[in-house]
């Protein structure tokens, strides 16, 4: 069974930082592309950040773009990252990592729907 878990949510001050982690447990680690997603109350699920089974293509949306940060570990390649800088209050949200099998190694993956397996969620509160 597959099953991504989060964790290094938190509460922040505006301004501040946090990294997530999320490590997954089951199959090879080096199948799976990789996403961030975040859900606010009362919005829908969408994309943060993806990367490619490989590591080496990501892609963000526009409005966390050179804030953060998503990175793979490659040394035990079962764990992905968010570094998250400059946190706003509307980077409120619970943040969702998910995995996808695939054999395309340079592929990255910006859909929800694209995804197979889903961790629980962590809270990332960030005060004004």
């Amino acid at each position: 069974q597959v099953q991504p878990v989060e964790s290094g949510g938190g509460l922040v001050q505006a301004g501040g930082s946090l990294r997530l982690s999320c490590a997954v447990s089951g199959r090879t680690f080096t199948t799976y592309a990789m996403g961030w997603f975040r859900q606010a109350p009362g919005k829908e699920r969408v994309l943060v950040s993806a990367v490619s089974r490989s590591g080496e293509n990501t892609v963000y949306a526009d409005s966390v773009k050179g804030r953060f940060t998503i990175s793979r570990d490659s040394a035990t390649k079962n764990t992905v990252y968010l570094q998250m800088s400059s946190l706003e209050p509307e980077d409120t949200a619970v943040y969702y990592c998910a995995a996808r099998i695939t054999s395309q190694s340079g592929r990255y993956y910006p859909n929800s729907d694209d995804y197979n397996y889903w961790g629980q969620g962590t809270q990332v509160t960030v005060s004004s």
